[in-house]
């Protein structure tokens, strides 16, 4: 008969057996208490259990169980320090725990527990019988023999395992590019007796699936399935969802309160739009060729162009000439228009004779009327004005300064503020800023070029409602993307796909960085260029080993520009 008392707990506290392809764990606790009147002399306590799948086996893997002990006196006795306990594997399907000095007391009230951590229940729900053998390590300290060893035996349930309700329903990918033909792959988990239906928008009843995976129309946009699961028992429906978003979504309005960044906006013919560069916008009619921009308000560092005139029929004209500029009452005709502006220093500027025209100086313009007196506005025709400046009679009245090949129209005589032009048409080879590198403007024939600066070949930017072209720009990002290829390389596959590039483009690219660029890298050259995106590989030229977190770490990413040509 074995001296101390043992008990066994479990968590859960009733084991659940195993399923196929789904283990079920648990922890055994056993329990040792002296419930003696006098303190107890042990050696060794073994714990052996059985091992397999059936009714009466605890676990089909033995060697998966951690196990710990752990010893605890009575509150308030002596010692005040536990006993040093050990627990050991013995063979292959029991634990073994030992008191250190070879032979321990356990007192009245101590108590010791040995812990069973992950547990894989075997699959068969039953009954398992553990034996515990208990042995002392020398006689009692009262004359006598040693105790012999005696067993005693504890029992643990596992009841049966339940079924799982259908779960995990999911997308194969979150995201598919139909047009580049992915289709949805929808996935699931479920018992196999179970009816399926999926549900979705466009589909006039649920459509019946089976197995755990169906893959449904390709959609147009962002779309929510429903799966409805029905237990054939109960007849009891689960209702499971999940959305596949589309990279390149068909809407058929959009409506953005704050903003839409884009460096792309497509007509839905193939080739007109507007293309946002890093440098500029461009805009293209059907044809691919530069297209004609119409807005209510442009504010520009710089035009140049052949002409500027008014949105109706009729209205004034303004041709660039070689060093000035001509103001004609309409489009194409010889008649001179009227130029109004902030500067010509005097009084007032008349004709010769009576009722002809008079210009007017006023704080900050000039007003040219009909003639002397008249409310009517009149017109301007001359062959040319050559002078320093022009400014009005009082201080603060524009100036006009003329310079080498142009001039400059200020607010106020002598200060740098320009000033402002009022007029009904500008006609000019170009228009440019006030200051050495502003924008440039030329006008050509059906239609203009936006330059960075006066003179300079370098694409300017244009602030304007709409844009279209086919080049555009931009980076991966940095640390992100890289992955592991196999012996000392690694790649990084760029999406392009927002530059709405419609064929494979010419993609130019270059490596950027935190550090790490001194070093003898190998870029090999780009793999799988397509309209939505390329794949770059690297490796060091000595093929040491580079690994993605160097890569990580150094904040490596790809720049690139892509130019369509076709």
């Amino acid at each position: 008969m074995p001296m101390l008392t043992y008990t066994v707990l479990t968590d859960p506290a009733s084991l659940e057996a195993s399923a196929a392809g789904r283990p079920s764990m648990g922890t055994v606790y056993l329990l040792v208490t002296n419930t003696g009147q006098q303190a107890a002399y042990w050696s060794t306590i073994t714990v052996s259990m059985p091992v397999g799948n059936g009714d009466g086996h605890l676990t089909s893997n033995f060697n998966k169980i951690k196990p710990k002990v752990r010893y605890v006196p009575k509150p308030g006795t002596s010692p005040s320090t536990p006993p040093s306990v050990n627990v050991q594997r013995q063979g292959s399907n029991a634990f073994q725990v030992t008191a250190s000095a070879g032979t321990g007391r356990f007192a009245r009230g101590d108590y010791m527990v040995l812990t069973l951590n992950d547990v894989t229940v075997a699959r068969t729900a039953g009954l398992a019988v553990l034996t515990v053998t208990e042995t002392t390590g020398r006689t009692n300290p009262k004359p006598g023999k040693s105790l012999p060893p005696s067993d005693t035996m504890v029992a643990v349930v596992k009841t049966a395992s339940k079924e799982l309700s259908p779960h995990s329903f999911r997308p194969g990918k979150a995201m598919v590019d139909v047009d580049a033909g992915e289709k949805p792959v929808l996935r699931w988990e479920g018992p196999a007796g179970f009816g399926y239906q999926i549900m979705y928008p466009g589909a006039p009843q649920p459509v019946p699936v089976s197995g755990s995976s169906w893959s449904p129309p390709a959609p147009k946009r962002a779309t929510t399935y429903i799966l409805i699961a029905t237990d054939p028992a109960t007849q009891q429906q689960h209702f499971l969802t999940t959305t596949v978003q589309v990279r390149n979504p068909e809407l058929e309005t959009l409506t953005a309160t704050t903003e839409i960044k884009t460096p792309r906006v497509q007509g839905i013919a193939s080739n007109w739009g507007l293309t946002i560069t890093g440098t500029g916008a461009e805009i293209s009619d059907t044809s691919g060729v530069k297209g004609t921009l119409t807005a209510g308000d442009a504010i520009l560092s710089g035009v140049a162009t052949q002409y500027v005139k008014g949105l109706n029929a009729g209205e004034g004209d303004i041709t660039f000439l070689q060093g000035g500029v001509k103001v004609w009452s309409a489009l194409g005709s010889s008649e001179r228009g009227t130029l109004e502006a902030s500067g010509l220093y005097t009084g007032y500027v008349q004709g010769f004779n009576s009722g002809e025209g008079v210009i007017g100086f006023y704080p900050g313009g000039v007003k040219i009327w009909h003639e002397g007196g008249s409310g009517v506005r009149g017109t301007l025709e001359a062959s040319g004005i050559r002078a320093n400046y022009v400014s009005g009679p009082n201080d603060g009245d524009g100036d006009i300064r003329f310079l080498q090949g142009g001039m400059k129209l200020w607010s106020a005589l002598g200060s740098n503020d320009p000033g402002t032009l009022h007029v009904s048409g500008i006609r000019a080879d170009y228009v440019s800023g006030p200051n050495d590198g502003d924008g440039d403007i030329r006008f050509l024939q059906g239609g203009m070029k936006l330059w960075s600066a006066l003179g300079s070949n370098d694409l300017g930017t244009l602030y304007a409602r709409k844009v279209n072209g086919g080049v555009a720009s931009g980076r991966s990002t940095p640390r992100y993307g890289w992955r592991q290829t196999g012996g000392n390389a690694f790649a990084i596959t760029v999406d392009t796909s927002a530059a709405g590039f419609t064929s494979s483009p010419l993609y130019l690219i270059a490596i950027e960085g935190t550090d790490g660029l001194g070093y003898d890298i190998s870029t090999s050259v780009i793999f799988y260029p397509s309209a939505t995106g390329f794949t770059v590989y690297l490796r060091w030229r000595d093929n040491q080993p580079l690994t993605v977190a160097d890569a990580e770490r150094m904040g490596w990413h790809l720049n690139w520009v892509g130019y369509e040509t076709s």
